[in-house]
Order: structure tokens, then sequence, then C-alpha cells
């Protein structure tokens, strides 16, 4: 039985990954999509909301309607209270702030990220036995949908047309036995002109719930070359996945099947990123600026998922691996050679110092100043050229640099 619910006239919510179900479960097709809305400014985000039932629903795949030269990404949320009760509201705090929507944040209460969207990826269906369980006694009383518009030319006259870009979910009563989740990592921090740095986060996994992730997730903008992702258990390195971000930006399987993430383990990113500009370019909300973001979609046995929901680091140029509160425990040393390497090449995309040093640290470092150790092989390609850009009365630093270069 197959029912297409268009968001307009009703606002209640009733690429295959690889896991075990014995019955076929009842089927039916929601689409929620945007109200033939006509956003006037470039980078302008727009959300709708749309209410779960008071019984609980099982959301086990995602199609996509929408075209990467409008909508820069699409962001499906679970929420305990949307941001407005006007719809539909610009929720694009840190961007355009539009006069023509009432504006408010995303969730007022309760965000977590269930679905996303960007670069013409395709539909998404879950494993089965897997779904996202919204409404019920679940925390997800409403969904939430965010729309980044990256172009309005099309919205403007003389053209004058309107958008209903969104997501077909495909739902089920049948209760799932395995509950999905999305954990996301990400940094703040600045890329420097004519650099290539490495934006790394890493965050303690403190649940008592073992999470299975089958499927991940990459996003940048321009300057990002590879996005990698990893569990560390004991001081063992393990990918979950590691993608080319300029690829359509889908949830692809994870690269190491059977992982378990358990209580204790250190989840961790890098981003590795490059920019030829003559800027320094920051994290932020616009297509002008960048982001370093890698999704871990998991499934859990029973019903409960992970409190956690998000791991996010200051970012370059003050915050790397080394910094991590647990860095001894992540056995820096063994890093993946891969980490920096785009999928079907075999060349490490290695940090490269700008122009002079403090372009990138500051005045005043001195022992922060640098990445950490497992880095310097990187560093030591730039070592003339940093010497160069040392003043005379640098002796100190210039000494600490060369003792860590010449002892690499």
């Amino acid at each position: 039985m197959s029912a297409r619910v268009i968001y307009l006239l009703v606002l209640c919510l009733g690429g295959t990954l690889a896991a075990p179900s014995t019955k076929v479960p009842e089927e039916s097709k929601i689409d929620f999509l945007m109200p033939n809305v006509q956003p006037k400014v470039a980078d302008t985000y727009l959300c709708i909301s749309m209410k779960a039932n008071t019984t609980p629903t099982y959301i086990v795949g995602f199609a996509p309607h929408a075209n990467m030269e409008i909508a820069h990404h699409i962001l499906l949320y679970g929420c305990q209270e949307p941001g407005s009760k006007k719809q539909p509201w610009n929720c694009g705090e840190m961007a355009h702030l539009s006069s023509d929507y009432n504006t408010g944040p995303v969730c007022r209460s309760g965000a977590q990220i269930l679905y996303a969207w960007a670069m013409d990826a395709p539909s998404l269906k879950l494993p089965e036995g897997v779904g996202f369980t919204v409404g019920g006694s679940t925390d997800v009383k409403y969904l939430v949908m965010q729309v980044h518009y990256k172009s309005v030319d099309t919205f403007l006259p003389p053209n004058n047309k309107t958008d209903s870009s969104g997501i077909t979910m495909t739902t089920t009563n049948t209760e799932m036995p395995r509950r999905a989740g999305v954990y996301l990592l990400g940094t703040s921090g600045i890329i420097p002109s004519h650099s290539t740095v490495y934006m790394e986060t890493a965050c303690n996994f403190d649940e008592d719930v073992v999470l299975h992730p089958f499927a991940f997730r990459t996003h940048t903008h321009s300057l990002g070359k590879v996005v990698s992702g990893y569990v560390i258990h004991d001081g063992q390195w393990r990918e979950i996945g590691r993608q080319d971000p300029h690829k359509p930006q889908m949830f692809y399987n994870a690269t190491t099947p059977g992982l378990e993430i358990k209580k204790g383990d250190i989840l961790a990113a890098r981003c590795t990123m490059q920019n030829d500009k003559d800027v320094d370019v920051s994290i932020g909300s616009t297509q002008n600026d960048e982001m370093c973001n890698f999704y871990i979609m998991y499934y859990t046995d029973g019903d409960r998922i992970s409190d956690q929901t998000y791991c996010f680091t200051p970012g370059p140029t003050t915050w790397y691996w080394d910094q991590f509160e647990r860095a001894d425990k992540m056995n820096l040393a063994a890093i993946p050679r891969t980490a920096s390497i785009i999928p079907g090449t075999d060349k490490v995309i290695k940090q490269k110092i700008p122009r002079s040093i403090y372009d990138l640290y500051g005045d005043g470092a001195r022992d922060e100043l640098l990445p950490a150790d497992y880095s310097w092989e990187a560093l030591s390609d730039n070592a003339d050229e940093i010497y160069d850009n040392l003043s005379d009365n640098d002796a100190e630093l210039l000494a600490y640099l060369k003792n860590k270069l010449n002892n690499y």
C-alpha cells in the first residue's frame, strides 16, 4: 500500500546499504517539500516542520528532490520543538536574514540530524531491520527540513519561479529491531591563503551503548580535497570512511565492514583543505566560507541510540589531534598514511606552510606554534622557506624549529 502525502495538505507523519529481518514491512511514502518558496537572496536558509505521530513511525529510506545548482544542501532534523510555528521560516542564523520570512533556529530544543543531501546525491535505503524511530515516546516530536539556497536567480524577475525542493521518506509502522542514528564530527577554524592544512577533530565516546557504523558522508565546500573518519580502539585506527567531497555527497557504505564503536573509544576525523586563494577562508555557513564535516550513520541493537550526536573542535590554526585531551591514547604515530590520500590515488597531500609562519600562527606563538610531531615530515619540505621568513630576533623560535625538523 502506498500513500503520497503532500506537505501543503497534511502536516503529520504517520544507493542500498548493507544487516536481518524475516518479515517484509508495509511501507508508505511521505513527501516533505518546500511550499513553492521564492527566496530572494543567495545563501538563504529556509526551514519547514512536520509533526510526528503519537505512535512510533520508522523511516527506512530517503529520496531527494533537488538540484545542486539551486540547493547547496538539505538537512533533515528531528526536534522536540521546531524553531518556529510560522512556516516556512528563515533558519540561517549565521547567514543572510531575509525580511521575507520570520527567523528562528532549526529546533528550539532536542535537535538531532537524521539525513543530509548535497551535490546531487542519489536516494538512500537503510539496511533491512534498521530505521530512524520518530514520534511516539521518542524525543523526535517534529521533523524539520532545512534547505540552503545556493542560487536564487531562477526566483527573481523575469523568471519568477518557485521552489518545492525536499525529500520523500519511506516509512513503516512495523517496529524495526535496530534503531538508526547519526553522529557528526566537524571543526571550526581558518584555512590561511596559499596553504594546505589538516582540519582535525576528535572526541571521546562515553556512552553505554554499542554503535554499528554502516555508512558515512563527507561535506566540505570548494577547498576540500579528502575527508576521512576513524574509530580508535586501544590505539588502533580503523577507517569508517574516506571520500573526495567533490563527489556526490551521499551516504556511502562504511569502508571497514563490521566496525563497532564502544565506550572508551575515540572518534576522529580529518579534512585535508587546500587554499590557493589570496585570502584566508574561515568555517562558516555561506558558499564562500568552508565546512569540514564527517557524518557517521549507525545502528544499535534495540531502541536506544547515543545521546552524543556531534563532536566539534576549534580547528586550525590552534587545534590539531595532538591538542586532544587523550592524545596519548590516540597513538598518533599510527595515523593511517591514507588519511590524506584521495581514494583512487596514491599521493599523500601534505600540509604546506604559507608565506610566513606568522601568517598561519600569529605573533607570540612558541611551543604551540606548529602541529604535532606526526606532521613534521610534511613541514620539513618547507624548512628553508620557514627559516627565511624568520627575523634575526626569532632565535628562540628558530632553534625550536631546527631542532624539531632536524630530529624528525
